[in-house]
């Protein structure tokens, strides 16, 4: 009987960078089981008011590119060893912990909204301003969630191109379409908007993270 040796491939131990995409594909895989339910419901209750146009796909478009399609490439294909950047076990775990709160947070926006909410910039029948839960921290606990996903990418993902891809490809959607989207909130529930708008953050939770000893 000849013995394996040391090196042979069955033995080979997963490299830290093969972690690392793992870790980034699992994220994907959760936010999907995190929205789908979710956008199931919220077929249930009609849309009142859309803005959804060619500059509303345009935006999701490039932000699904930089998220998903260039680091999901690259995870499974890689890119030619451009741009590849070295790594270690510390910023897997930082990944993992970043990935962790973009999880958590994105699971209870969607929750927060329930059957209202909506992929696009739309209103659904009955929309009523979210103001408790996680939305009592900040205006856009989903954006915030999609800044901490595009951070995690850039943490885990030895490349560049395909870490930072996420982090332009979101901040093109994020910068373009929240002054539209609060002017849409600002339309439909007036000095209620007004009032939470100024008592509360954007995406970072400065107010709660002050209030805490």
């Amino acid at each position: 009987m000849i013995a394996r040796r040391a090196d042979h491939p069955y033995r080979r131990p997963m490299t830290t960078p093969l972690l690392c995409k793992i870790a980034f594909l699992a994220l994907m895989v959760g936010w999907y089981a995190i929205r789908i339910p979710h956008k199931r419901r919220a077929r249930r209750t009609p849309v009142a008011s859309s803005h959804w146009d060619f500059r509303e796909n345009l935006l999701l478009s490039i932000s699904a590119t930089g998220l998903g399609v260039i680091p999901t490439i690259y995870c499974l294909f890689g890119l030619a060893r451009i741009g590849e950047r070295p790594t270690n076990l510390a910023l897997l775990a930082l990944g993992l912990v970043v990935a962790a709160l973009s999880l958590w947070m994105f699971d209870k926006s969607h929750r927060g909204l329930g059957r209202e909410w909506s992929f696009s910039l739309e209103l659904r029948d009955g929309h009523r301003l979210k103001t408790q839960g996680v939305y009592a921290w900040v205006r856009h606990p989903m954006y915030s969630a999609f800044w901490l996903w595009a951070l995690a990418q850039a943490i885990l993902l030895p490349n560049w191109i395909a870490g930072l891809s996420g982090l332009v490809g979101f901040g093109c959607l994020y910068f373009f379409r929240v002054p539209r989207e609060e002017r849409m909130m600002q339309e439909r529930f007036g000095g209620e908007w007004l009032a939470y708008a100024a008592a509360t953050p954007r995406v970072v939770p400065w107010k709660a993270l002050a209030r805490k000893p």
